[in-house]
């Protein structure tokens, strides 16, 4: 009898088949995470695929861009200040303790702890233009309602007593937090305050209230040389992340593990608690958790440098306030502690109008804001060049770091317009006051408005683009 040929068989779905669908779907939909980006309304995580336990992989991603904020203020609140305010003496490329520092104003910080008691803060009176900004480990901002001169007693969630007569309450939603006071160089109509800010910033006070009660004048600003401010914490992030992601998770445990975090909702600790479940019982060098970390890295990064309008600047509106985890930790990355929008707009571009980076190696730019487009402030509005990795001030043997409203000398054009320069070399014909100088190479450019009014305020204001000149 002949054989019968052999009839091909249908292939046949297996549980092992099935799961590798769920895998590579779950691997395309995180794919396209990382290729858009976020908006700065949305910025959610991708869903784990159905019917499928999260993999080392996708507990890794959602952890990292959960709390990846704590990592930089655990490492910053560790060395920095307690109950006490410090400052630079002068501002400068050295000056690395959080990105995108700004020339505008000068800094008094401190780490506001009231785990065991209150704090005092005093405020001088001034006729200087500050701003008072208080945010937990995450960002989030907490108004205060600071805004006068006075004697404020700030208490944690958890505190109950009775404060010295004078001293205004100020609750706190969590036992640690950030307070960063800006006192402008300028006033808005363009006369230095540098003296009067200077003498503000020297005699803020911040104080246990057992020390405040002892004296009333304990604990003035400390001003520091610029090198104590010198630590690169986000080149060291990045660096971790990239060369040793199980060193940067194992280091983000710690930091949640700590005090400095505020309550943590539900949602956060149960993604907390599976990521360390799974990275406490599993062999740490496993792929999953490494690639994990570094592919939540890239979402993070693009999610801040892809939101992009049609001008190439960008600008979220709700820094400290309704953001996603996602677009939190982008704003960590690259404008940590900035100010609700109430306070100050930031808008930030790595490339030129036609989108090509910024590169003074090879080009000359000008940026120029028509009658109309110049921004309304109530303080000031102000144009910073800094180097792209680090986000920090652009060397220039001029020592000028931005251009501002208030810049001694700007000059308008005819018709009403204001164009700033910005090159290795002050061009043929151009005020100094008008030209931004950078080092050869790529950088960027952060556009503030302290005190945002009229369409900035209203978050629909578009700067103009930045042109190429040659």
């Amino acid at each position: 009898m002949a054989a019968r040929p052999l009839k091909p068989r249908e292939p046949q779905e297996t549980n092992e088949t099935r799961r590798l669908w769920r895998d590579n779907l779950a691997a395309l939909a995180l794919g396209i995470a990382l290729l858009t980006g976020c908006s700065s309304s949305a910025g959610s995580l991708p869903a784990n695929a159905p019917n499928r336990a999260p993999s080392a992989y996708d507990i890794t991603v959602k952890y990292v861009v959960t709390f990846y904020p704590l990592w930089f203020t655990y490492q910053q609140w560790r060395v920095s200040s307690v109950n006490q305010f410090i400052g630079p003496n002068h501002m400068g490329p050295l000056y690395h303790a959080v990105v995108a520092p700004n020339d505008d104003t000068l800094y008094a910080n401190t780490v506001v702890n009231v785990t065991k008691q209150p704090v005092i803060l005093t405020v001088p009176a001034t006729k200087d233009h500050y701003s008072v900004l208080s945010t937990d480990a995450f960002g989030d901002v907490n108004d205060t309602g600071i805004a006068t001169a006075g004697t404020y007693g700030l208490t944690g969630p958890d505190w109950h007593g009775t404060l010295p007569p004078g001293v205004a309450a100020v609750s706190l939603p969590a036992n640690m937090t950030g307070l960063i006071v800006r006192a402008d160089k300028y006033a808005p109509d363009g006369q230095s305050e540098k003296l009067q800010a200077e003498l503000f910033r020297r005699e803020l006070r911040a104080a246990p209230l057992s020390d405040y009660e002892r004296d009333p004048h304990a604990r003035p600003t400390n001003i520091l040389p610029l090198f104590y401010f010198s630590v690169p914490f986000k080149g060291i992030a990045d660096d971790l992340i990239t060369k040793d992601p199980i060193g940067f998770l194992s280091q983000l445990q710690k930091a949640i593990a700590s005090t400095i975090p505020p309550p943590l909702t539900s949602q956060e600790q149960a993604i907390s608690a599976q990521f360390d479940a799974s990275f406490n019982a599993s062999n740490r060098n496993d792929s999953g958790f490494m690639q994990g970390a570094r592919d939540a890295h890239q979402m993070i990064l693009n999610c801040y440098l892809h939101n992009t309008g049609k001008t190439n600047w960008i600008t979220f509106a709700n820094i400290g306030t309704t953001w996603s985890p996602l677009v939190r930790s982008a704003i960590t990355e690259f404008i940590q502690y900035g100010n609700s929008h109430a306070t100050a707009a930031y808008y930030q571009t790595f490339k030129d109008g036609e989108g090509a980076d910024l590169d003074a190696k090879t080009h000359t730019y000008v940026l120029t804001f028509g009658k109309s487009q110049i921004p309304q402030a109530q303080r000031f509005w102000s144009v910073t060049a800094y180097i792209p990795n680090s986000i920090t001030l652009a060397r220039n043997s001029a020592r000028k770091y931005l251009v501002g409203s208030y810049t001694p000398g700007l000059r308008k054009n005819r018709d009403g317009s204001i164009s700033i320069y910005i090159s290795q070399r002050l061009p043929k014909g151009v005020p100094m006051a008008n030209w931004l100088p950078v080092p050869s190479g790529q950088f960027n450019l952060m556009l503030r408005v302290y005190g945002p009014e009229g369409k900035v305020a209203a978050n629909t204001y578009v700067p103009p683009p930045v042109e190429q000149l040659q």
